[in-house]
């Protein structure tokens, strides 16, 4: 069983975030997810794909060569535990500034709970201020 769960983390961040597979999120979150640590515009915790998928489409237009690598993982009752990190070049202009054409290099820790194969809920503590100190954002 947790090799399912160490899996399931590795087949999220290559098919949705590495290959930039929009439909794999409806293939591995549930409807009523809660992603706890990643908001809306206005600042909401993000809820099922209809509510992930806005925010995926935005840091996939900034960073359309966006590479997450998984360097850890941790497995208990039915959490996984993923310390990874995110490579990317800052192309779109989708931040709220215009594109810096800079590369980041940040890291970050994610929690997924995964019920029947899909995640149900995340918690994403991932270092955004790093990135963008990076790219000099205003």
């Amino acid at each position: 069983m947790a090799d399912d769960r160490v899996t399931f983390v590795h087949e999220w961040f290559e098919q949705v975030w590495n290959n930039g597979d929009e439909s794999a999120i409806d293939r591995l979150m549930a409807p009523g997810a809660v992603i706890h640590g990643l908001v809306d515009d206005a600042g909401n915790e993000l809820h099922g794909p209809a509510g992930f998928k806005p925010f995926f489409r935005k840091f996939r237009d900034a960073f359309p060569d966006l590479q997450i690598t998984v360097e850890d993982s941790v497995v208990e009752g039915d959490k996984i535990v993923a310390r990874c990190t995110v490579r990317g070049t800052h192309r779109g202009h989708t931040l709220g500034f215009a594109a810096t054409q800079k590369p980041v290099l940040f890291s970050g820790i994610t929690i997924a709970r995964v019920h029947n194969g899909k995640l149900v809920e995340g918690w994403n503590n991932f270092d955004f201020a790093a990135m963008h100190t990076q790219l000099q954002a205003p």
